[in-house]
């Protein structure tokens, strides 16, 4: 269950993160492994292990949750040159299975990713 995840624990305040942003749906830490100079986490406070397991009533966190990361991207400096990445599943990339957004930038990104 993802509450037992690293970030159900980060969520909980029972491990230390470096917070950038938190409200009572969502916390934005910074990623410990960053792939580009600024690269921040953005977690539900309720854990939705992967984005194909949330469901309608969920539709105001996920809106939510792309609103935060327009907000932590204008504080960190990047204005309107980041990019917001979702991995759903072992396969797509997710190694957390707790839902989770990057807000990666602070350098060129180019397309495809990998």
């Amino acid at each position: 269950m993802s509450e037992d995840t690293i970030f159900g624990k980060i969520a909980r305040g029972e491990i230390p993160a470096n917070i950038v942003y938190e409200d009572d749906l969502v916390l934005a830490f910074r990623d410990l492994y960053p792939a580009a100079p600024t690269h921040i986490l953005i977690i539900p406070r309720k854990p939705i292990p992967r984005l194909c397991d949330a469901n309608v009533e969920d539709k105001e966190l996920l809106g939510h949750m792309l609103l935060t990361a327009n907000q932590v991207a204008e504080a960190e400096g990047l204005g309107d040159k980041f990019r917001l990445v979702i991995n759903n599943g072992a396969d797509a990339g997710q190694s957390v299975f707790h839902l989770h957004m990057h807000v990666i930038g602070g350098r060129p990104l180019n397309w495809p990713p990998g």
